[in-house]
């Protein structure tokens, strides 16, 4: 019966992965002349998605964004590809749940910066952290140029072996992460973060509110530097995403 199972599971892969082949044939494959940025975790995809997108459009460059929380299916994501590229995108940030990951909905594509947002269990019956790292191994296997991790994460240590090719960066409160939070503040109404990029602090601030929008507007701020972008950019980037007037795909 084992035997059984993973000849079906094989099967699927091999399945997943002829049809990203083929699709990406069919569109031309415009990656190739765009950078792309996925975000994986168990929360916060969309919210760190959007950080990023506000942020390279305060530098003025064209991006384009494919956010969601639910999973994203292999047609919709090449024909976004596609849209993008006709668009002139010079960037696009895509979310990646673990179910898309594990369809094989990405493969083949070159990853520019593959971000883990968090491992948050919803009930007893979700993935346990080592399978959930399987999962989303399938991300950074595929040889990042760069890896985004969260070192306050509680299940950090099943993450941390991820690496990218040219850097692997950290964001957390812990001393030793390349994007430290130094303090933070809840509002009624937004969210404040007094962050530390080596010698530099500086601070960021969004409309959104909550404990976990802290470690988000964090996330992009390490994938933001991770992409040479000034302290001043990702700041006015944050603080530009106003998630009532954003719909998905946007390009």
């Amino acid at each position: 019966m084992e035997k059984s199972k993973k000849s079906g599971k094989s099967a699927k892969t091999k399945t997943g992965k002829l049809k990203a082949k083929i699709l990406s044939s069919y569109y031309g494959r415009p990656i190739k002349d765009m950078k792309l940025i996925c975000v994986t975790g168990t929360t916060g995809k969309v919210e760190v998605a959007n950080f990023v997108h506000e942020i390279l459009k305060a530098t003025g460059q064209p991006v384009a964004i494919l956010a969601s929380e639910d999973q994203i299916k292999l047609g919709a994501l090449h024909k976004f590809l596609s849209t993008a590229w006709k668009a002139g995108a010079n960037y696009v940030v895509v979310t990646a749940p673990a179910q898309s990951l594990e369809k094989d909905v990405f493969f083949g594509l070159p990853v520019h910066v593959a971000a883990l947002t968090n491992y948050v269990p919803a009930s007893l019956d979700d993935a346990k952290p080592a399978e959930f790292a399987a999962s989303e191994g399938i991300l950074f296997d595929m040889e990042p140029d760069y890896v985004v991790l969260n070192r306050d994460d509680a299940n950090y240590t099943d993450f941390a072996d991820f690496a990218g090719k040219d850097a692997t960066l950290t964001y957390g409160s812990d001393r030793f992460s390349n994007i430290q939070i130094i303090r933070s503040k809840l509002y009624k109404q937004g969210t404040e973060a007094e962050l530390a990029i080596g010698n530099s602090n500086f601070t960021v601030a969004s409309f959104l509110t909550g404990e976990p929008i802290v470690s988000y507007m964090a996330c992009a701020t390490a994938i933001a530097d991770a992409l040479h972008i000034t302290p001043e950019k990702i700041a006015e980037g944050i603080a530009n995403y106003d998630p009532e007037g954003i719909t998905a795909p946007e390009i």
